[in-house]
């Protein structure tokens, strides 16, 4: 089973950056997708950056684009896909779930992923 474990969040002011991190092992392949969302207090969940074990194209919402990059590190039995957040704004307060796939392709709904961590808390101050 494919376990996803988040890591990372935490208080920061305006403009400033945090590095999520999300290590998920248990891969049946070696190929997959792990993608970031957020859900904000009293919003719906919503979906942040997507990346897949090809790199090809990774996904970015246009709210985070030119502020989030996420990027991937392959060990052994673990992947980790990092979310490196600059300019900070408080919108961006949310907790933040790392969620995985055993597939080869960017994804970007939920409904497409079968795994998911149990969320970092990510809060901007003014």
């Amino acid at each position: 089973e494919v376990q996803v474990v988040e890591s990372g969040g935490g208080l920061v002011q305006t403009g400033g950056s945090l590095r999520l991190s999300c290590a998920a092992s248990g891969f049946t392949f070696d190929y997959w997708a792990i993608g970031w969302f957020r859900q904000a207090p009293g919003k719906e969940r919503e979906s942040v950056s997507h990346i897949s074990s090809s790199r090809n194209s990774p996904y970015h919402a246009d709210s985070v684009k030119g502020r989030f990059t996420i990027s991937s590190d392959n060990a052994k039995d673990t992947v980790t896909v990092y979310l490196q957040m600059n300019s900070l704004k408080p919108e961006d307060t949310a907790v933040y779930y790392c969620a995985a796939a055993n597939i080869d392709r960017v994804l970007t709904a939920e409904y497409e992923y079968d795994y998911w961590g149990k969320g970092t808390l990510v809060t901007v101050s003014l």
